[in-house]
This record gives C-alpha cells, sequence and structure tokens, in this order.
C-alpha cells in the first residue's frame, strides 16, 4: 500500500523507497522494439543484459514482450506469453531478488507474468485494450503503472487533438484512478505516455509542465529513453539518442520524477546523483 507520504511502493516483499528517484531498466524480448529490436530476443543475451542493467544499479527491470512502437506489427497474446514467461521465469532463477515490471496491456499475459515472478503491471493502455486489467491488478494486489495512450499502437499517432495536454491527461488519471482504487489497487504510478499519441511538440510541452501532475499525490515515471521526439528532433538515429535522453530526463528529475525508464542505466544513476547534488543547494537553484 502506498504510505501516507506517498513515498514507497510494496513490490512483492519488497518495499521500495522513491524518496529519492529510482531507475527502471528496458529488457525488450521482442524483434522490432524501435531500438533494441531483436537484439535481445534471444534469451541468453536478454539475461545477459538483464544482469548488466543490474550490476549497473537498475532498482526495477521492465519486461516487454510487443513492441509498443507506433505501427508495430500486432502480436498474439499466446506468442507473448511464449516470449515473457520463460524469459521472467529464467531471470527469477538468476536473480531471485529482482524486482519485475511486466510491460503488457493483456490481463491473462500480466497475471501470468505476476504468478511467474513479477512484481507490477505497466500498461501502456491504461486499461483501456483490456477491460480485466484493473481487476487483474486488484485481484493480484500488485502496483499498477497508469499510462495515458490513446488507440493502440497501430493507430495511435493519428489521435494527438486535444483541448489542453495536461489538463486532457489530468482528466483521463482523473477517470481511472477511482476506478482502480475500487478494484482494490493500492499502488498506482503515473505515466504521462511521451511519445505516445503526441506529436513532437505535445512531448516537449508534457516535459516543460510534468510538475502538474503533481497534484494527484501519486508517484511519476518518466520513460522518454532514445524516443523518436528526441532522435527526430535532433536528426539522428535511436542509437545517436543518448545524449538527448541524459538532458530531457535531467528536466523530468528537475520536475519531480520519481522514477527514470531508460535503456542506458549507468547514464540514468549518474544523472540522478548529479540532480540530487544540485537539489542540494537549493538557495542558489530555487529547486
Amino acid at each position: 500500500m502506498l504510505s501516507s507520504s506517498f513515498k514507497t511502493i510494496r513490490s512483492g516483499q519488497t518495499l521500495l523507497d522513491l524518496s529519492s528517484p529510482k531507475i527502471m531498466g528496458i529488457v525488450n524480448v521482442t524483434p522490432d522494439s524501435f531500438y533494441d529490436g531483436g537484439k535481445y530476443s534471444n534469451s541468453d543475451k536478454a539475461l545477459e543484459h538483464a544482469t548488466k542493467l543490474l550490476s549497473e544499479g537498475a532498482d526495477i527491470l521492465d519486461i516487454g514482450a510487443y513492441s509498443s512502437r507506433p505501427n508495430a506489427k500486432y502480436v498474439s497474446e499466446d506468442e507473448e506469453l511464449a516470449r515473457l514467461i520463460p524469459f521472467i521465469v529464467r531471470l527469477k532463477e538468476l536473480h531471485p531478488t529482482s524486482i519485475i515490471s511486466v510491460d503488457t496491456f493483456r490481463a491473462k499475459v500480466a497475471a501470468e507474468a505476476i504468478v511467474n515472478g513479477a512484481h507490477i503491471i505497466n500498461d501502456i493502455s491504461g486499461g483501456s485494450l483490456d477491460e480485466e486489467m484493473f481487476a487483474t491488478a486488484g485481484r493480484l494486489q500488485v502496483p499498477y503503472i497508469l499510462m495515458h495512450m490513446r488507440g493502440n499502437p497501430q493507430t495511435m499517432q493519428s489521435l494527438t487533438d486535444y483541448d489542453d495536454l495536461i489538463s486532457d491527461i489530468s482528466d483521463y488519471f482523473a477517470e481511472r484512478i477511482p476506478k482502480l482504487r475500487r478494484h482494490g489497487v493500492h499502488d498506482i504510478i503515473l505515466d504521462p505516455g511521451p511519445g505516445f499519441a503526441k506529436t513532437i511538440e505535445q512531448n516537449y510541452e508534457l516535459i516543460g509542465r510534468f510538475k502538474e501532475l503533481k497534484g494527484f499525490r501519486l508517484p511519476l515515471l518518466g520513460a522518454v529513453s532514445r524516443k523518436s521526439m528526441i532522435y527526430n528532433a535532433l536528426n539522428v538515429s535511436a542509437n545517436d539518442a543518448l545524449s538527448g535522453t541524459i538532458v530531457l530526463n535531467t528536466v523530468l528529475l528537475l520536475q519531480s520524477a520519481n522514477i527514470l525508464r531508460v535503456h542506458d542505466v549507468k547514464e540514468a544513476k549518474e544523472t540522478i546523483r548529479l540532480i540530487g547534488l544540485l537539489k542540494q543547494q537549493k538557495q542558489l537553484l530555487n529547486l
């Protein structure tokens, strides 16, 4: 259960302290993710990569078996399960104390992952693509990451018309949070979904106004790592988007992000360390 200070979430038997920012390392066991698609679809390579992220300081591993990039190919539920579950089982055998988030919008996939050792559900659809997801999260009593998105990965980039971006995102969260509570979900983390159903300009508005979402008094997750909003703006590839990622992660930390979801854990760890030192100088920086 989220503490009265809104600074901890319970993941399995572990109480994750969010009084200082935490790092969620990305492990995609997919052939087509936008940055590392196919690179770790072999389970041995994926396990090696997960081990590397943990050694660099990842607090959570976010495991995905269905690419959510724009226009991603459809993957059946059976295929997603076949990619995901054996990997989670092997990961828990190798790193039994690791905290695992499962990146899926399907309730059955989420449930199977939790039963086999995962701790957190990271749902890009905010419950809109599977009506059983909220009830599943409540029944399993696990933290739930509520992300803002419209449509699905195949249609979302055509659904970018907003009256006021942050107000519309806030309305979205305000509608879904009570539903999650009614289903018994105690630990809710908010992800406003940069890169999902948003133009490049809207993504930067979102980052600049990220702190406005603190009013929900729930942990905020920042997820911009190597996304097209960076590499398209800089006219580079995802492979060359690390420096841009570091810049935007810095802004997110200054805007009160509690968790950073990243491909590059070492660099995120260093960013958090330096921002922490800066925040000690409140009289100079007004942070």
